[in-house]
């Protein structure tokens, strides 16, 4: 029986009370560059970095617009919103639990290194063991690198580490990782769409995560598929 070693948190959404905040960022830099997409268009997308966030909006789009449209997104966000960001009810304890049964702590995010450092400040840098996030990697999820980062960092194999996220694209990324994923409602996705992209199991949010903590898939077996 290999033993868990490590849980890789996501951070926005998750931990974070920020999917909404980042819906306002994303509508305000695409209008300013002339492209008007729904709340709802936006937050579809929500939980993958602007590398990919973009292109699934405005394919057509030059890749020098869409930087130019990812950048402007950070700046609102930085500039005026995340100061305001605030963790969810009892995401600190759930960090604290989980360094307490002696399991590493690691925020895997979509996220760059300025917003991950302002959430480490915010949830309390000493509950948390590393972080990895879209500036260590060449491309963010739902593609798997952010977590391969994580793994490799650790010292860690597929079957040591599960992912907690509250989108799709978390899920995806941990699969193609080898990873298996709890997912969390607090993001605003679907439970339905959660569960078939493929989440292990499904909570309310992090404060429900804790008050359920013993249920958690915490062991598996060296060969059981993730």
């Amino acid at each position: 029986m290999t033993r868990l070693r490590a849980i890789l948190f996501d951070l926005d959404g998750t931990l974070v009370d920020t999917n909404d905040m980042h819906v306002e960022a994303w509508q305000r830099a695409f209008r300013e560059h002339g492209h008007e997409f729904t709340r709802e268009q936006i937050h579809s997308q929500v939980g993958k970095g602007g590398d990919n966030l973009v292109p699934s909006l405005l394919p057509d789009a030059s890749k020098e617009e869409q930087d130019a449209i990812d950048e402007r997104h950070g700046e609102i966000y930085k500039g005026e919103l995340m100061p305001t960001a605030r963790p969810f009810p009892s995401a600190s304890d759930l960090l604290r639990r989980t360094r307490d049964e002696g399991l590493k702590v690691v925020l895997a995010s979509s996220a760059g290194g300025e917003e991950v450092d302002h959430y480490v400040d915010l949830l309390g840098k000493e509950l948390i063991s590393f972080t990895t996030g879209k500036d260590d990697v060449e491309a963010s999820k739902p593609c798997p690198d952010i977590f391969e980062a994580a793994l490799k960092k650790g010292g860690l194999k597929p079957e040591e580490a599960i992912v907690v996220g509250d989108t799709p694209y978390d899920i995806q990324a941990a699969k193609r990782a080898g990873l298996r994923c709890i997912a969390v409602l607090s993001g605003g996705f679907p439970e339905e769409e959660l569960r078939t992209a493929g989440a292990v199991a499904i909570y309310r949010d992090a404060a429900d995560l804790l008050d359920h903590w013993n249920e958690l898939p915490v062991a598996r077996t060296a060969d059981a598929a993730p």
